[in-house]
């Protein structure tokens, strides 16, 4: 339970004996300055103590492992659950955004074959103030480096989708309350079409990624064993209908891995799914991770991924390489967690 769980109504409860106006300078110092109780000023300093010590508006989440990367650019934590778990969250400065990628989860169990995090399993489901709390986590991190926090992606650990009440919960109070954009926030799935569909109907202008990594479904399902539940077919089709509803454009991610879908032919496939939906694809070179080397899987050499972009272009379809960040402090999702011992075991203590 994080204080970022607590509605305003019962943060007021908390503070009934006082006037209401102090409930709003909390609220407004925990959301939009991103301040810890006892560096609100305005307040009296026996009530900053107070509310210092009070269990329900203690962090839910304690750093355990701070890293940087390209020269400050990137920035990585690890951090511990309340119950001993272990969740990581990103923070990287581009020009002209500061994007936060946060876990939705601690652990995953899509069991996807070349992820860290689907490697260690799945241990619980985050609460909606626990992702909240890693957004407000990096734009204080942020603010300090004289940068605004202006993306979230959820692209950390988990399945969005899988644990839709929590994550819809936490997009609500990040749009309303911390104040990023709607069209700032996408969120990653790797293909759980009724949380696509729900998403579809909602009424914020939300983006979508999807994870897929391969366009037929033999190998996909080889790759992202959820496809056996919802096979390509279904997947492009709710994505059809989330832009064809919403008007807005899908992503689809495809994590280039070495001899296994690098292929002019995978490009001719992939080419052929993004032109039903007009997506953009966003090829990521594999990250080396332990579940990925054990399996004997790597990224290809950059001649290949640079041709497999440019056999996507000449079939006119929008295709960008994302840059690699942070691969020295074990940036890619779960890396860090179970170089640390597993996420997974620690919250089963």
């Amino acid at each position: 339970m994080s204080r970022y769980d607590l509605t305003a109504d019962e943060l007021a409860e908390l503070l009934a004996d006082l006037p209401r106006y102090r409930t709003v300078q909390l609220w407004e110092g925990l959301y939009r300055r991103f301040a810890e109780p006892a560096e609100l000023h305005e307040l009296p300093g026996a009530l900053r103590e107070r509310l210092s010590s009070l269990p329900a508006l203690a962090p839910a989440l304690r750093v355990e492992t701070e890293l940087t990367a390209d020269a400050g650019d990137t920035l990585k934590w690890l951090l511990s659950l309340a119950d001993g778990g272990r969740i990581e969250a990103v923070l990287m400065h581009h020009p002209r955004r500061s994007t936060v990628c946060v876990s939705s989860q601690a652990g995953c169990a899509m069991a996807c074959s070349f992820c860290a995090t689907g490697d260690a399993g799945f241990a619980r489901q985050l609460s909606a103030g626990e992702i909240v709390e890693q957004v407000v986590l990096a734009a204080r991190a942020a603010r300090r480096a004289g940068r605004r926090l202006d993306h979230v992606v959820f692209m950390g650990m988990g399945e969005p989708f899988a644990n839709f009440e929590n994550v819809w919960r936490a997009i609500e109070r990040i749009i309303d309350d911390v104040g990023i954009a709607a069209r700032h926030i996408t969120v990653s799935t790797v293909g759980v079409v009724p949380g696509i569909r729900r998403l579809t109907a909602s009424s914020r202008q939300v983006n979508l990624a999807v994870s897929l990594h391969a366009a037929n479904d033999s190998l996909r399902d080889r790759l992202v064993p959820l496809n056996r539940r919802y096979p390509i077919g279904e997947l492009v089709a709710a994505c059809a209908d989330y832009v064809a509803t919403t008007h807005r454009r899908v992503s689809f991610e495809w994590a280039l891995i070495d001899g296994v879908n690098d292929s002019d032919g995978d490009a001719v496939e992939l080419a052929i799914l993004a032109h039903e939906v007009q997506a953009h694809v966003n090829l990521i070179p594999l990250n080396p991770t332990a579940a990925g080397i054990g399996r004997g899987l790597r990224a290809p050499p950059r001649t290949r991924v640079l041709a497999f972009q440019a056999r996507l272009r000449q079939s006119g379809v929008n295709a960008t390489v994302r840059r690699t960040r942070g691969r020295a402090i074990d940036a890619a999702c779960g890396q860090l967690a179970t170089i640390r011992g597993g996420y997974a075991r620690a919250s089963a203590r």
